[in-house]
């Protein structure tokens, strides 16, 4: 509600007596964003193919650039990890490359989270469009450049000739809750960066720190007895419910319940974050 307050010489000012959105109102916009968001889903798609595209204009082999790059580094890293660590080769390289595929999502997934809204603040500026579109085109995109590299993961199988059997199917319920985290970490990571231009250096910094110490370029066997303390390390247990089952290997139940416990602590800060701070995107960008 606004009042016009009237003051000498003719002079008038208004005041603005609207009440702040509640917290049931807030959460009820950013369901209601959600909902456009997965009504604009041939939207969010087109957009994320367009950056592909435009990523790679001018290449002869597009995105496969990155597919041989990966290749080249499972290649090199896999003949000399396996000769360090003392390991087969039959048995480390089919670990090394899917840990290298997957890894290479969660990094960039990361990486782009940082810029979900400031990168596109002339979009966010000069039209409405739910908040939560942004983010799903960033998952799209690097879900797009995911389904390349798994190409790699595939030559590697055929040529050592190692398959997962039907255990691979176990790896579906860790990617929809890759994708439920996925969309979590881009609003979150994208409403902070937008606010405070210092994170992202800050998560680069961590996202090298972990992959060292999240298993990736060495099996979690070779910790021996302190083998569990990785349940401890959010991105080994997010990384090895889709690991693990693509390798022919069951996950530990305390590997689910941790990494259920991190998606829902992910997913909560993400959401109550959201709903505080959705209207004022627009003007940190």
């Amino acid at each position: 509600m606004t009042v016009a307050l009237r003051h000498g010489a003719g002079r008038a000012s208004t005041l603005d007596l609207t009440p702040d959105p509640s917290f049931a109102a807030r959460q009820r916009m950013e369901i209601r964003d959600l909902a456009d968001a997965a009504r604009l889903w041939r939207l969010c798609w087109t957009l994320a193919w367009l950056d592909i595209r435009l990523r790679y204009r001018g290449s002869m082999l597009g995105p496969f650039w990155l597919t041989l790059s990966t290749a080249a580094m499972v290649g090199s890293m896999g003949v000399v990890y396996a000769f360090l660590f003392h390991m087969n080769s039959r048995e480390y390289l089919p670990f090394l490359a899917l840990s290298l595929v997957l890894w290479g999502y969660l990094g960039s997934l990361v990486t782009e989270g940082c810029l979900t809204y400031t990168a596109v603040e002339g979009m966010i500026r000069s039209m409405r469009m739910p908040y939560s579109l942004y983010a799903a085109r960033v998952v799209m995109r690097n879900m797009l450049v995911l389904a390349h590299n798994i190409l790699v993961i595939v030559v590697v199988y055929v040529t050592l000739r190692v398959w997962p059997g039907a255990t691979a199917l176990l790896a579906l319920p860790g990617v929809v809750l890759w994708l439920a985290d996925s969309l979590a970490v881009c609003v979150l990571l994208g409403s902070l960066c937008a606010r405070f231009r210092d994170i992202p250096p800050i998560v680069g910094s961590i996202m090298q720190m972990a992959f060292f110490i999240s298993g990736v370029i060495w099996k979690p066997s070779q910790l021996g007895p302190q083998e569990w303390l990785l349940n401890f390390n959010p991105f080994f247990s997010l990384l090895e419910v889709v690991r693990a089952p693509l390798l022919g290997e069951v996950p530990s139940t305390f590997v689910w319940v941790s990494a259920l416990l991190y998606s829902a602590a992910l997913c909560g800060a993400s959401w109550m974050l959201f709903a505080r701070v959705r209207n004022r995107v627009a003007f940190w960008v």
